[in-house]
């Protein structure tokens, strides 16, 4: 009797073995197997999609593909035991790193994408049984080096698929990318497609493509001449915005040095990032005029109000001086920026106070992104209100002790060139899908940040500084020009280089009706550390030439 137990006992542990094993095979290990199924019989091949163009404001292709090719080998079908030998000769690479994707146990083999049309011809001509080519787009662009930080690159992924880095690449990769298409199909044993075997296609979705607002006529002229300004002047980088002030449009960004996005290997990466959207610096003078328009708009400053500029002011242990030390007297508020006078800017600092200082500095954008079509903008991490003392209230009202980024300097002085409103930047102007659909990019007005009668004052004093203030000599004539200078001690290890400034000059044209709005930054010139002597000079070098592209008559 106990026999029979032990028997029965044996048979349901065995039937619930199988259980488990079935249900290991049929629900755990499903998909997996599945899989392994399928690979036996079938085959899924990728079909790439076009990747999106980028155009200029007048259509010329700034962004393009070209043809080139894909080496792949069919290991099954080579019988030429040199093979390896005579394509590398080709291909100028070892003979091991091709023999090294070589596998018995593969049908199919890439050896090499973005094959030049010259090789490919060359590899034809070998005509190596298993060896073939495929067409395959290699991105190109046509003006190499101009406009790169705008631009980006693209580059591989983990992966070793393609991906854009920087610039619009990088922000706009997914739209340009488009979606990958799909081939599925038979096989035989030996891993040959059936001619007339079950085929499902999904095909692939080209990417879309770009145009903007760049002007290529201007962005050449600015290339130039800030490229000529740092001969000159010696500085160790530059770089120039041109925004459109009513729509935010970017007509011309630039920086040097820079790279050719079809080499970028051949660069260091360090020159890859955009400094006009991803680092910050002090921006000096040039932020005074944010301070004043925010005390004028709060009705605790009017443009003819007097303040005794009778010497430095103290601040708990410190002292705060003018540029060069002088100290005129009685002098107007528009004085206080025609002279850029530092202890007057602290006057009005302390006029508007802490609260309404930050409040405003959040109004004019400081304290977030700008939200500009370009990867890599710079994260924003305000100081806390809590953290501000007397000598930064002090300190921010003339432009040091803040750090603010090119773009958003810009973005802030277009608010005094536009009647008060905050208008973001914006490189694209419309999309073109893959149907040859336009799709435009609204521009986008954020906010109100300062009334226009505000906006008015400010654009006179700024008007005063061009015409009196230290770059007067350089200024265009006949024309109205609304602008300021701003000289900057750069900060290192926690105290500030007497040696070493930022200059920078941010302004629009012509005053009364703006038809551009552009920042001027010279890092470290070696010639003279003022703004005054660099970057106002090169401003206005850039705004005559402008002048002329417009048509824009003097007025004077």
């Amino acid at each position: 009797m106990w026999r029979a137990k032990i028997l029965f006992c044996f048979f349901i542990l065995i039937f619930f073995l199988i259980i488990a094993r079935l249900f290991w095979w049929q629900v755990i290990s499903s998909d997996k197997l599945t899989a392994m199924a399928d690979s036996q019989y079938a085959q899924t091949l990728s079909l790439p999609a076009k990747r999106g163009e980028i155009f200029s404001n007048d259509g010329f292709p700034l962004v393009t593909n070209q043809q080139a090719f894909l080496l792949f080998a069919e290991t099954k079908k080579i019988n030429d035991l040199a093979f390896n030998l005579k394509l590398a000769k080709i291909l100028e690479v070892s003979e091991a790193s091709i023999s090294a994707k070589i596998s018995p146990d593969l049908f199919w083999v890439a050896l090499a994408h973005k094959i030049p049309n010259e090789q490919a011809k060359e590899i034809k001509k070998l005509n190596l049984a298993g060896v073939g080519l495929s067409p395959e787009a290699q991105r190109f662009y046509p003006e190499a080096s101009t406009s790169a930080h705008l631009l980006g690159f693209l580059g591989s992924d983990e992966n070793g698929k393609e991906k854009g880095y920087f610039g619009l690449e990088g922000y706009y990769d997914r739209e340009l990318a488009g979606r990958e298409g799909v081939l599925r199909q038979e096989k035989d044993v030996w891993g040959n497609p059936i001619l007339f075997g079950t085929q499902n296609e999904q095909k692939a979705v080209d990417g879309r493509s770009l145009n903007l607002y760049l002007d290529r006529n201007i962005q050449y002229l600015v290339e130039n001449k800030l490229k000529n300004a740092m001969e000159k002047y010696g500085a160790k980088s530059g770089s120039v915005i041109v925004m459109d002030p009513v729509t935010g449009g970017i007509l011309a960004m630039a920086t040097l040095p820079n790279f050719d996005p079809g080499k970028f290997g051949e660069f260091s990466g360090d020159v890859y990032k955009n400094p006009v959207v991803s680092d910050s610096y002090e921006p000096g003078s040039t932020f005074k005029v944010v301070i004043m328009a925010s005390a004028v708009d709060a009705g605790l400053v009017k443009a003819n109000d007097l303040y005794d500029d009778s010497g430095p002011v103290k601040i708990g242990d410190y002292y705060i001086r003018t540029w060069n030390d002088q100290y005129i007297g009685k002098e107007t508020a528009t004085q206080i920026i025609e002279h850029s006078s530092n202890t007057g800017m602290v006057w009005v600092g302390k006029k508007l106070g802490k609260n309404r200082l930050l409040s405003y500095l959040d109004k004019f954008g400081f304290n977030q992104q700008t939200g500009i079509d370009l990867e890599g903008e710079a994260e924003i991490n305000p100081r806390p209100k809590a953290d501000w003392g007397e000598i930064d209230l002090a300190t921010a009202s003339f432009g040091q002790g803040i750090a603010v980024t090119p773009i958003q300097m810009l973005q802030a002085v277009n608010v005094i060139a536009g009647g008060g409103k905050l208008v973001k930047p914006l490189v694209v102007a419309s999309v073109i899908d893959s149907n040859g659909k336009k799709i435009a990019i609204e521009p986008k007005i954020i906010r109100q940040v300062i009334k226009s009668e505000t906006a008015e004052v400010i654009k006179k004093m700024m008007v005063a500084a061009v015409e009196n203030g230290e770059a007067k000599w350089a200024k265009v004539k006949g024309y109205k020009i609304a602008g300021k200078t701003g000289t900057a001690q750069i900060p290192i290890a926690g105290h500030y280089d007497p040696t070493k400034t930022n200059a920078t000059f941010v302004g629009f044209a012509p005053a009364d009706k703006p038809r551009f709005t552009m920042l001027v930054k010279l890092t470290e010139p070696a010639s003279s550390p003022w703004a005054a002597e660099t970057a106002a000079p090169l401003f206005f070098d850039i705004a005559r030439e402008l002048f002329n592209y417009y048509g824009i008559s003097p007025t004077e």
